[in-house]
């Protein structure tokens, strides 16, 4: 029995480190592309960010530029790879799943895609432009600003991020309620606490500005009350006609 138990953990090992090295050799492939079209998507990213504001952003070293490319072409990678890499630890996973949670999986994974991408690009074309008009509105005759790259650029990936996972508070709330784990109407009737809570991971994840704290807050809490819309039980008229029709 132990004998047993020893191979079995021994080949689930086996199963990972084979996953870990495809997702590693996928990443490797691909990076060469994604450091041919990082400087373009940093210069989409820029231009996006400025919106046509007259300013021109500093570097401060020889190699900052080229450092922020690196990371812009790592993220890519990581992008372009995902599907593949999601694939294969999907894969690895979907022996220890029951059916239920099988199906819960896959009806999510896409949706949870495609809500991560809405949010990387509600930040890109509406939020970064706000902050950049917000911060350039402190300039007078005597105070003139000179944005740093690195900083502009690191925000930009940082608030990418956290909109594309705050995007996906609706599968949160849904899957908390469809496990069992909270109930509906428990969620309903903390809505103060949720907005509350809300309110402040946005002063945490944002910059000290009030535009973008706003701007993170209000999407995420609309599409709380999504989740809550969709995880609405099915009505109480139906079940009632389907005991009676069981019972006779």
């Amino acid at each position: 029995m132990i004998a047993n138990d020893n191979e079995s953990l021994i080949s689930h090992l086996e199963a990972l480190r084979s996953t870990l090295l495809k997702c590693l050799t996928a990443l490797c492939i691909v990076l060469p592309l994604a450091l041919f079209f990082a400087p373009k998507t940093l210069d989409f990213i820029i231009k996006t960010m400025l919106s046509g504001q007259n300013i021109v952003l500093n570097y401060f070293s020889p190699t900052e530029v080229f450092l922020i490319q690196i990371k812009i072409g790592l993220l890519i990678d990581l992008i372009i790879c995902f599907p593949y890499i999601a694939r294969k630890i999907w894969n690895f996973i979907l022996p220890a799943l029951y059916e239920n949670e099988r199906k819960f999986i896959k009806s999510i994974v896409l949706t949870s895609s495609l809500l991560f991408v809405l949010g990387v690009l509600f930040c890109i074309f509406f939020i970064l432009p706000l902050i950049v008009k917000f911060g350039i509105s402190f300039m007078t005759p005597n105070i003139q600003a000179v944005f740093g790259i690195s900083n502009v650029v690191s925000i930009a990936l940082w608030l990418s991020l956290v909109f594309g996972l705050m995007f996906q508070m609706p599968l949160v709330t849904h899957s908390l309620i469809k496990f069992g784990i909270v109930e509906r109407q428990t969620i309903s009737d903390k809505r103060p606490y949720v907005i509350v809570g809300l309110l402040v991971l946005a002063a945490i994840l944002t910059p000290p500005d009030i535009i973008s704290q706003v701007m993170l807050f209000t999407p995420t809490y609309l599409l709380f009350e999504l989740g809550l819309l969709f995880s609405r039980p099915n009505k109480p008229e139906k079940e009632d006609a389907e005991g009676i029709l069981e019972e006779k």
